[in-house]
């Protein structure tokens, strides 16, 4: 009795599943169809991307090659405006460094103002630090503090780097107890680096033996600032 009631009930089951397959079979295969689309073509989009980075990578590396700032910038330019990823802005700060090194600092400014206006980053801060210490022998104080200000808070890791340039501005305006004031305060940073912390050791020792009346004395070529590491985002 019990085989019967169990036949029964197979043949219900089995019943259900048919008229369920004929009313939903359809859309059951069509949706597996776009699962297995989807994946493909996410696999492909991962693939080019692979593929653009590596490409664009090369490129960044034969630029770095070319000893010329002045032919080096073109290349540069060209990757920034073909770049789709984390190179693009990378290649602009790199072509900005060359048209420094090339002679033409008001276009390199210039560029540098625009990368850091693009870019919250890393990228955007250490345009921004180039662009200020570019300025700093010559800009009013007041407008290196404007350019400087998204990186002058009590947050920002980039703080002590700022103020070094705004220290070396009083320096060259000849407003030596203020510089010194601030190497001093610089030298004496944890948060600061320790190659940063050494200069403003120096730069205040320099100014407390009464040598910053005159302020040609000291090179005013900027120290190097550091650049990211080249990475694709």
């Amino acid at each position: 009795m019990s085989d019967i009631f169990r036949e029964v009930e197979e043949d219900v089951r089995r019943e259900r599943l048919e008229k369920f397959w004929k009313s939903y079979g359809n859309w059951i295969i069509a949706f597996a169809v776009l699962v297995l689309v989807g994946v493909g073509a996410y696999e492909y989009w991962q693939r080019r991307e692979t593929a653009e980075r590596l490409k664009e990578s090369d490129a960044y590396a034969a630029a770095q090659r070319i000893s010329d700032a002045g032919q080096a910038a073109p290349a540069f330019t060209k990757l920034a405006d073909s770049s789709k990823g984390g190179y693009g802005l990378l290649a602009k700060l790199s072509e900005a460094n060359a048209l420094y090194a090339s002679g033409r600092p008001l276009d390199a400014i210039n560029l540098y103002k625009q990368i850091a206006a693009a870019d919250s980053g890393e990228i955007g801060a250490v345009a921004r630090l180039r662009a200020a210490w570019a300025l700093s022998a010559n800009a009013p104080r007041a407008d290196l503090e404007k350019l400087l200000a998204p990186l002058d808070t009590q947050t920002s890791a980039w703080r002590p780097m700022a103020r070094e340039i705004l220290a070396f501005s009083d320096y060259r305006g000849a407003k030596v107890k203020q510089a010194a004031s601030a190497y001093h305060a610089l030298a004496d940073d944890a948060q600061a680096p320790q190659s940063l912390r050494a200069r403003a050791r120096a730069m205040a020792e320099f100014l407390d033996r009464g040598a910053g009346g005159d302020s040609g004395s000291v090179p005013a070529a900027p120290p190097p600032v550091p650049v990211p590491a080249a990475s694709a985002q």
